[in-house]
């Protein structure tokens, strides 16, 4: 794992896209810092820049230096949740323009453990993560199902197949600073 972690981080520093395993399912990511390499990502799924996709940090001191106020809320979601649970927040900051939602949120998930873990404390910036597919296709939901159209078309696989705990996504719960809660996927 250590050797993949040191290659994936090495395309990750050159603004290149990786496909990885998340705490989830496989997902296409890169630097959440580097507006060229989201641009790629769009390019890749064929996704309107409007869909905004997911970003991954380490822990909750990631969290906050990139969410300019957390709710209250979120520290007990993010204690209490059973699964992966992704938070949409308001005012990110320290992010790429072209990540950020037009009602300026961004959805975040505090990934607890794994390869995908690692990879982001070791980058000391968060990830990019979305489904490993082309917009509007059906999620892989394993390794086998990924379009070689998508496989062609990162810069670096991550050669960890069987490194995966769900098939399913995240829940996504919207927090607002002024505390409402709305649950976007269960």
């Amino acid at each position: 794992m250590n050797q993949e972690i040191h290659n994936a981080l090495f395309v990750l520093k050159k603004g290149g896209i990786i496909l990885y395993p998340t705490d989830t399912v496989w997902g296409i990511g890169c630097d959440a810092t580097n507006f060229g390499a989201v641009e790629k990502i769009f390019q890749l799924k064929q996704r309107a820049e409007t869909k905004s996709m997911i970003c991954l940090v380490s822990d909750l001191k990631m969290l906050n230096h990139y969410i300019e106020n957390i709710p209250e809320a979120a520290y007990d979601i993010l204690k209490y949740a059973l699964k992966p649970t992704t938070v949409i927040y308001d005012k990110p900051i320290r992010i790429t323009e072209n990540l950020i939602a037009n009602d300026n949120t961004l959805a975040i998930r505090v990934v607890k453990d794994g390869f995908c873990n690692e990879l982001i404390r070791k980058l000391k910036k968060p990830i990019v993560s979305t489904s490993a597919n082309i917009s509007g296709k059906p999620t892989p939901r394993s390794f086998k199902e990924i379009s070689q159209e998508i496989l062609k078309g990162v810069d670096y696989v991550v050669n960890l197949p069987h490194e995966k705990k769900t098939t399913k996504p995240s829940s996504i719960i919207k927090l607002t600073n002024d505390g409402k809660v709305t649950v976007i996927r269960k």
